[in-house]
Protein backbone atom coordinates (compact mmCIF):
# COMPACT_ATOMS: atom_id res chain seq x y z
CA UNK A 1 0.00 0.00 0.00
CA UNK A 2 1.08 2.94 -1.02
CA UNK A 3 2.65 5.73 1.42
CA UNK A 4 -0.48 8.03 0.55
CA UNK A 5 -4.10 8.04 0.01
CA UNK A 6 -4.45 7.55 -3.73
CA UNK A 7 -7.76 8.45 -5.19
CA UNK A 8 -7.80 5.22 -7.32
CA UNK A 9 -6.52 1.22 -6.62
CA UNK A 10 -4.28 1.28 -9.42
CA UNK A 11 -0.32 0.20 -9.00
CA UNK A 12 2.85 1.36 -9.70
CA UNK A 13 3.36 4.89 -12.00
CA UNK A 14 -0.24 4.40 -12.72
CA UNK A 15 -2.01 4.51 -9.47
CA UNK A 16 -0.02 7.73 -9.10
CA UNK A 17 -0.33 9.60 -13.32
CA UNK A 18 -4.12 8.96 -12.08
CA UNK A 19 -3.81 10.45 -8.31
CA UNK A 20 -2.69 14.07 -10.00
CA UNK A 21 -3.60 13.96 -13.81
CA UNK A 22 -2.80 17.49 -13.74
CA UNK A 23 0.89 17.24 -12.88
CA UNK A 24 0.55 13.67 -14.89
CA UNK A 25 -0.16 15.09 -18.21
CA UNK A 26 3.44 16.96 -19.23
CA UNK A 27 5.19 13.84 -17.94
CA UNK A 28 2.98 11.17 -19.98
CA UNK A 29 3.40 13.68 -23.03
CA UNK A 30 7.32 14.17 -22.71
CA UNK A 31 7.56 10.58 -22.23
CA UNK A 32 5.21 9.68 -25.26
CA UNK A 33 7.60 12.26 -27.10
CA UNK A 34 10.97 10.01 -26.34
CA UNK A 35 9.96 6.22 -26.04
CA UNK A 36 7.82 6.77 -29.10
CA UNK A 37 8.35 9.62 -31.34
CA UNK A 38 10.10 9.63 -34.49
CA UNK A 39 13.41 8.97 -33.61
CA UNK A 40 16.89 6.93 -34.81
CA UNK A 41 16.43 4.82 -32.07
CA UNK A 42 14.18 1.52 -32.40
CA UNK A 43 11.27 1.87 -30.00
CA UNK A 44 13.02 -1.30 -28.30
CA UNK A 45 16.55 0.52 -27.97
CA UNK A 46 14.84 3.39 -26.32
CA UNK A 47 12.73 0.61 -24.32
CA UNK A 48 16.36 -0.70 -23.33
CA UNK A 49 17.49 2.78 -22.00
CA UNK A 50 14.52 2.58 -19.51
CA UNK A 51 14.98 -0.59 -18.29
CA UNK A 52 18.79 -0.37 -17.39
CA UNK A 53 18.15 2.69 -15.72
CA UNK A 54 15.23 1.29 -13.55
CA UNK A 55 17.02 -1.85 -13.49
CA UNK A 56 20.17 -0.01 -11.35
CA UNK A 57 17.80 2.00 -9.47
CA UNK A 58 16.25 -1.45 -8.46
CA UNK A 59 12.89 0.06 -8.87
CA UNK A 60 10.66 -3.40 -9.37
CA UNK A 61 7.91 -2.18 -11.38
CA UNK A 62 9.62 -0.07 -14.12
CA UNK A 63 11.82 -3.20 -14.46
CA UNK A 64 9.17 -5.06 -14.76
CA UNK A 65 7.12 -2.88 -16.99
CA UNK A 66 9.83 -1.76 -19.51
CA UNK A 67 11.39 -5.54 -19.67
CA UNK A 68 8.28 -7.18 -20.49
CA UNK A 69 8.02 -4.13 -22.87
CA UNK A 70 11.16 -4.61 -24.82
CA UNK A 71 10.27 -8.39 -25.33
CA UNK A 72 6.93 -7.54 -26.49
CA UNK A 73 9.33 -5.60 -28.68
CA UNK A 74 11.21 -8.68 -29.84
CA UNK A 75 14.30 -8.48 -27.15
CA UNK A 76 14.69 -11.85 -24.87
CA UNK A 77 15.62 -12.47 -21.67
CA UNK A 78 18.78 -13.70 -22.88
CA UNK A 79 19.37 -9.85 -23.81
CA UNK A 80 18.30 -8.55 -20.43
CA UNK A 81 20.65 -10.25 -18.40
CA UNK A 82 23.19 -9.26 -20.84
CA UNK A 83 22.27 -5.76 -20.52
CA UNK A 84 22.27 -5.75 -16.73
CA UNK A 85 24.96 -7.54 -15.57
CA UNK A 86 27.58 -8.13 -18.68
CA UNK A 87 26.35 -5.04 -21.00
CA UNK A 88 29.61 -5.39 -22.96
CA UNK A 89 28.91 -8.71 -24.52
CA UNK A 90 25.33 -8.01 -24.94
CA UNK A 91 23.84 -8.95 -28.57
CA UNK A 92 23.45 -5.32 -29.18
CA UNK A 93 25.66 -2.67 -31.52
CA UNK A 94 28.52 -1.13 -29.96
CA UNK A 95 26.41 2.19 -30.95
CA UNK A 96 23.95 0.35 -28.14
CA UNK A 97 25.98 -0.63 -25.72
CA UNK A 98 27.83 2.90 -25.92
CA UNK A 99 24.60 4.43 -25.05
CA UNK A 100 23.54 1.86 -22.20
CA UNK A 101 26.56 2.98 -20.87
CA UNK A 102 25.68 6.30 -20.95
CA UNK A 103 22.27 5.86 -19.70
CA UNK A 104 23.78 4.10 -16.72
CA UNK A 105 26.33 6.97 -15.99
CA UNK A 106 22.85 8.99 -15.97
CA UNK A 107 21.44 6.40 -13.22
CA UNK A 108 24.57 7.04 -11.33
CA UNK A 109 24.68 11.04 -11.56
CA UNK A 110 25.03 13.24 -14.24
CA UNK A 111 28.63 14.26 -13.66
CA UNK A 112 29.49 10.52 -14.00
CA UNK A 113 28.98 11.18 -17.46
CA UNK A 114 32.53 12.15 -18.92
CA UNK A 115 33.53 13.35 -22.59
CA UNK A 116 35.32 9.65 -22.90
CA UNK A 117 31.53 8.16 -22.65
CA UNK A 118 30.18 10.97 -25.44
CA UNK A 119 33.11 10.31 -27.98
CA UNK A 120 32.96 6.44 -27.41
CA UNK A 121 29.16 6.71 -28.64
CA UNK A 122 30.42 8.91 -31.18
CA UNK A 123 32.60 6.98 -32.66
CA UNK A 124 30.30 4.49 -32.47
CA UNK A 125 27.87 6.47 -34.86
CA UNK A 126 25.43 7.73 -32.15
CA UNK A 127 24.21 11.39 -33.31
CA UNK A 128 24.26 14.06 -31.17
CA UNK A 129 20.23 13.74 -30.86
CA UNK A 130 20.34 9.86 -29.77
CA UNK A 131 23.00 10.78 -27.13
CA UNK A 132 20.16 13.82 -25.95
CA UNK A 133 17.20 11.26 -26.17
CA UNK A 134 19.48 8.85 -24.03
CA UNK A 135 20.21 11.13 -21.28
CA UNK A 136 17.01 12.31 -21.55
CA UNK A 137 15.27 9.11 -20.97
CA UNK A 138 17.43 7.99 -18.40
CA UNK A 139 17.01 11.16 -16.25
CA UNK A 140 12.82 11.00 -17.40
CA UNK A 141 13.32 7.12 -15.94
CA UNK A 142 15.06 8.26 -12.59
CA UNK A 143 12.29 10.79 -12.01
CA UNK A 144 9.17 7.76 -12.57
CA UNK A 145 11.68 5.61 -10.63
CA UNK A 146 12.22 7.96 -7.31
CA UNK A 147 8.19 8.55 -7.55
CA UNK A 148 7.12 5.34 -7.99
CA UNK A 149 9.33 4.27 -4.85
CA UNK A 150 9.45 7.19 -2.79
CA UNK A 151 5.88 6.68 -2.61
CA UNK A 152 6.21 2.88 -1.95
CA UNK A 153 3.18 2.34 -4.60
CA UNK A 154 1.86 -1.35 -5.02
CA UNK A 155 3.67 -3.31 -7.42
CA UNK A 156 2.35 -6.59 -8.81
CA UNK A 157 4.19 -9.71 -8.75
CA UNK A 158 2.02 -11.56 -11.31
CA UNK A 159 4.28 -11.60 -14.58
CA UNK A 160 0.80 -11.38 -16.72
CA UNK A 161 0.34 -7.98 -15.61
CA UNK A 162 3.81 -6.71 -16.96
CA UNK A 163 2.68 -8.62 -20.20
CA UNK A 164 -0.75 -7.12 -20.57
CA UNK A 165 0.99 -3.89 -19.82
CA UNK A 166 3.53 -4.12 -22.50
CA UNK A 167 1.16 -4.96 -24.96
CA UNK A 168 -0.24 -1.53 -24.45
CA UNK A 169 2.25 0.11 -24.27
CA UNK A 170 3.39 -1.03 -27.81
CA UNK A 171 0.55 -0.54 -29.52
CA UNK A 172 -0.86 2.84 -28.00
CA UNK A 173 2.39 4.30 -26.25
CA UNK A 174 2.40 6.32 -23.21
CA UNK A 175 -0.80 9.10 -23.50
CA UNK A 176 -3.41 8.82 -21.10
CA UNK A 177 -6.40 6.77 -21.97
CA UNK A 178 -9.20 9.21 -23.05
CA UNK A 179 -11.29 7.50 -20.14
CA UNK A 180 -8.39 7.57 -17.63
CA UNK A 181 -7.44 3.80 -15.98
CA UNK A 182 -9.59 2.12 -13.89
CA UNK A 183 -8.65 -0.30 -11.46
CA UNK A 184 -9.01 -4.24 -12.40
CA UNK A 185 -7.96 -2.53 -16.20
CA UNK A 186 -4.08 -3.82 -15.69
CA UNK A 187 -3.58 -2.27 -19.76
CA UNK A 188 -3.03 1.16 -18.56
CA UNK A 189 0.26 2.65 -17.32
Amino acid sequence: MAYIQLNNGLPGITGLLENRVDTAAPIRELTQILLRGENTLTDMERELVATIVSFKNQCHYCTNAHAATVMALGGTEELLNKVYHDLENAPLSEKMKSLLVIGSKVQENGKAVHKEHISRAITAGATDREIHDTVLIAALFCLYNRYVDGLDTYCPEDPAYYQKLAGRLVTIGYDRPKEGARKGEENFK
